[in-house]
């Protein structure tokens, strides 16, 4: 049986749509590009076509269930750790109101503007550590790969923790530390380490829209609200393991600014 046909009812009710242009027509889908998506679509038998149902099936599975988890997760993961460290959450603020003010909503534009910000949150992926494992990959030939051959068809996963973590990257890799991203003018700092979305011919596809999305979900959020733990109640910041390594439950107080 194919990924196709076990693929769960509301998902494949999803894909059931594609194949029609009336679909696609109710969500505004310009004529050329339904005329492009008909063409695909009328490929799918050719083995060579490298776009068939079982590849749309496997990319909308990655954008729905593994975007829309990871990038929540990581949200969930940064407001625990404005609740455990209150006076980082300021400096983010202080950035927010000094770039963006109040009048008007975060965009991409005021990114490069906001470094601090970037920080946190890089600093939210690399020590949530949302997905340790990566996904994992199967080797396609037979592989050596320094001292061990891979036969084809070994199932391969990624210990990205062993990068995340590493004390010869890290300052403080136990403890929550935005200025592992920051150079000593405050400059927003890249580092060849920080692998949350693997790396290689195999990265995340996903990974430009998520960066998208936690800047602008999470620079509205501390714009709009500060965050603090119901009294008596401090978040956890062990993490537990399912799809993703996600915060235990909380609650928490969000209080308009």
């Amino acid at each position: 049986m194919s990924a196709w046909e076990e693929t769960p009812g509301q998902t494949q009710d999803l894909l059931e749509d594609y194949k029609s242009p009336l679909a696609w027509k109710h969500f505004g889908i310009p004529k050329e590009e339904l005329e492009s998506i008909a063409c695909k679509r009328d490929k799918k038998e050719d083995p060579q076509a490298g776009f068939n149902q079982e590849t749309l099936l496997v990319c909308t599975l990655d954008l729905i269930e593994a975007g829309t988890e990871t990038a929540a997760t990581t949200l969930r993961w940064a407001l625990v750790y404005m609740m455990n460290y209150p006076e980082i959450q300021e400096k983010v603020q202080a950035e927010i109101d000094r770039v963006i003010g109040q009048s008007r909503q975060p965009t991409m534009a005021d990114r490069p503007n906001m470094p601090y910000a970037e920080a946190v949150i890089h600093e939210t992926q690399r020590l949530g550590n949302i997905v340790p494992f990566g996904f994992p990959k199967m080797a396609s030939k037979d592989t050596t790969l320094g001292e061990y051959f891979i036969p084809k068809g070994t199932s391969i996963t990624t210990a990205l923790s062993s990068v995340l973590f590493d004390k010869n990257e890290w300052v403080t890799p136990d403890v929550f530390n935005p200025e592992h991203f920051l150079d000593s003018k405050g400059q927003f700092l890249r580092r060849d380490a920080f692998l949350p979305f693997s790396a290689g011919k195999r990265v995340c596809i996903g990974e430009p829209l998520a960066r998208k999305e936690l800047f602008l979900f999470f620079t509205s959020l501390l714009q709009r609200f500060t965050f603090s733990p119901v009294p008596g109640e401090m978040p956890s910041v062990e993490g537990v393991m399912g799809f993703t390594h996600s915060p235990e439950e909380f609650r928490m107080l969000a209080l308009p600014r």
